[in-house]
């Protein structure tokens, strides 16, 4: 990771932009579902609503035209963020679900055909499955995975079994969002690009929390959302090279995505219109410009560093738990984000228990079954880190594991 603008956090400035922090009782360990909103986030998306509230691209009036440019600006935020060629390779979606969707039906109803091969991995969040499931049923092609390691790292020397010319796409998780397991997604991509196969990179739970460089990376897609980066729920970004964007028709039909329409045919407006049909989400993508702003002042390399210094300590802390099993890679390997079991304690239980005790985790199968099938387990509790946590959170964590022990045995009695 490039940590050469490295400077160290002061988190309990950056816990005060957040009023859900204010009284400091609270720790928010599931930032890999969504992190919390700052609020400058939420004041520019408020600005929109008071002032200039309008729609986009359209009028031509003057709180139109202040609407369209800030929705551009926010654009190219995001275009600077992930070192875009150009601002048009940024479009706006709801999520990293809806972004994953438009390639599958867009680029994949064009470009996979029957008896055709899509590389997944068994890491992958739901989201980056079943629309290549829909879309091999569609056309008949065929799902080849990658397996992973008891460690939790994707066993790369597969890929060279099953990489083929019958290969067309490969669609990986950047950061698993179980696991935590940070992929080794130049090498793929260079493996894919040999083969002359495309590649769709999950980047859900990478972009908020490292720098990533599309150019650097030469990946084909590339998709994350806003409300797991500080910004709001609603609004998502998919990146495509041009040339691959232009070809792709059309999601969604209707306004703003046309250039001209007649009784029988339409012809559509240049990317990125021609993906965002309708009224998008203007203040969302306006409160996602303000996140990049956030996240960007913060310091990408000083946010990883930081979460990679929680996840040491959580995991020294954690093993000393009698009866707790932790899955994935060693810290060094992954992201802020760990998985774990506890004996004779069910998940649900176990984060059910800790939210009495102002401890929020997530617990249940994160929508990766087939990776829970793989360790053998319905369900996994969760707990992810961000630039707001501290120290103090992960002892309430474990203060609240061992006091859910006692509750459990006293309740066996």
């Amino acid at each position: 990771m490039n940590t050469s603008d490295y400077r160290p956090l002061d988190v309990q400035a950056i816990r005060k932009d957040f009023p859900i922090f204010t009284d400091n009782s609270f720790a928010f360990l599931d930032s890999a579902a969504s992190t919390q909103t700052p609020r400058p986030v939420v004041e520019a998306m408020d600005v929109y609503y008071d002032t200039y509230r309008s729609n986009i691209h359209r009028g031509i009036y003057r709180i139109s035209e202040e609407a369209t440019d800030q929705y551009e600006k926010a654009r190219q935020k995001v275009a600077q963020l992930i070192n875009a060629p150009r601002s048009s390779q940024v479009v706006f979606t709801r999520n990293t679900t809806e972004s994953i969707n438009l390639v599958a039906y867009s680029w994949g109803s064009m470009n996979i055909h029957q008896g055709d091969e899509i590389i997944l991995t068994v890491l992958e969040h739901h989201s980056n499955l079943v629309p290549w499931q829909m879309l091999a049923q569609r056309t008949g092609a065929t799902l080849r995975f990658l397996e992973i390691t008891d460690q939790g790292l994707l066993d790369f020397t597969q890929l060279h079994d099953i990489l083929s010319e019958k290969t067309k796409l490969i669609a990986i998780t950047h950061v698993s969002n179980v696991l935590g397991t940070i992929n080794p997604i130049q090498s793929v991509i260079d493996a894919a690009h040999a083969a002359g196969a495309k590649v769709m990179v999950d980047a859900a739970q990478s972009v908020p929390h490292f720098h990533v460089d599309v150019q650097q990376l030469d990946c084909d897609f590339l998709a994350f959302s806003g409300h797991k980066m500080c910004g709001p729920t609603g609004v998502g970004v998919l990146y495509g090279k041009l040339e691959l964007l232009e070809e792709m028709p059309p999601f969604l039909g209707g306004g703003s995505m046309i250039r001209s329409v007649d009784r029988d045919i339409s012809t559509y407006a240049d990317v990125p219109a021609k993906f965002e049909a309708g009224t998008p989400s203007i203040a969302e993508a306006i409160g996602l410009g303000s996140a990049v702003d956030y996240i960007t002042q913060a310091g990408l390399a000083s946010i990883h560093v930081h979460e990679q210094e929680l996840l040491k300590y959580a995991h020294q802390q954690l093993q000393d738990i009698e009866g707790i099993t932790i899955y994935g890679p060693e810290p060094h390997q992954k992201a802020g984000v760990i998985s774990f079991n506890i004996e004779g304690i069910h998940p649900h239980d176990v984060a059910g228990i800790l939210d009495t005790h102002d401890v929020a985790i997530r617990a249940g199968h994160h929508c990766a079954q087939p990776l829970m099938k793989k360790f053998d387990v319905i369900a996994t509790a969760r707990a992810s880190f961000y630039l707001y946590n501290t120290i103090e959170d992960i002892d309430r964590l474990c203060d609240g594991l061992r006091k859910a022990q006692t509750i459990m045995i006293r309740r066996n009695k």
